[in-house]
């Protein structure tokens, strides 16, 4: 403990956490998780371990609350970890609408396409009747959004897997309408000069 107190490293507090784990001390590994917090906020790993401590424990309100107090740090070393971590932990509990709040909090700070993919991959998967039909609402909706973008490769990456998407679960009225959007390949033709120039 004494150890901590003078030199704070993130291998002393992981390594008495785990000692702590193996006691059973579990009020103590929750205060050696808030120290390790005040020393290290950014350490996105430290939030998620901290949060499936309390999970494992059985107390999801608090891991809940661990993970909201994460994604509310100004700043992350990892920040796509802790948001797919959130995420997972909400779909786990099956609260799909939590976890729909949450890709809707993180698509506000970030149009990256894996965020979209993963959104529409989580509406397919849910057992619902509307799944097919929210998770192409989602491709539609990403597709817009990267339109205006202007970032070619992320637009082609999306109406890839929007077409596997497609292909797996929809019609062939629907498969076309992706495939309009596809960019098309042009030939170009060069000149080609003779030995005279």
């Amino acid at each position: 403990g004494a150890a901590i107190g003078m030199c704070p490293k993130d291998k002393l507090f992981r390594g008495y956490i785990d000692l702590e784990i193996q006691l059973r001390e579990f009020d103590n590994c929750r205060r050696l998780y808030e120290k390790f917090l005040e020393f290290g906020p950014d350490n996105c790993t430290t939030w998620i371990k901290f949060a499936e401590l309390e999970s494992i424990l059985g107390d999801i309100d608090r891991a809940r609350a661990i993970y909201e107090l994460a994604i509310e740090q100004p700043r992350l070393d990892m920040p796509e970890l802790l948001w797919k971590a959130f995420i997972d932990f909400e779909i786990e509990q099956q609260e799909y609408d939590r976890a729909r709040r949450l890709y809707s909090k993180l698509l506000k700070k970030t149009q990256h396409v894996k965020v979209w993919l993963s959104l529409a991959q989580f509406e397919a998967s849910i057992d619902e009747s509307d799944s097919i039909d929210r998770a192409r609402d989602v491709f539609e909706q990403a597709f817009k959004t990267l339109r205006t973008a202007n970032d070619k490769e992320e637009r082609l990456m999306l109406v890839e897997h929007w077409l596997d998407f497609e292909k797996e679960r929809g019609t062939d009225e629907s498969v076309a309408r992706v495939e309009k959007n596809l960019p098309k390949r042009i030939k170009q033709r060069r000149k080609i000069l003779g030995e005279d120039g």
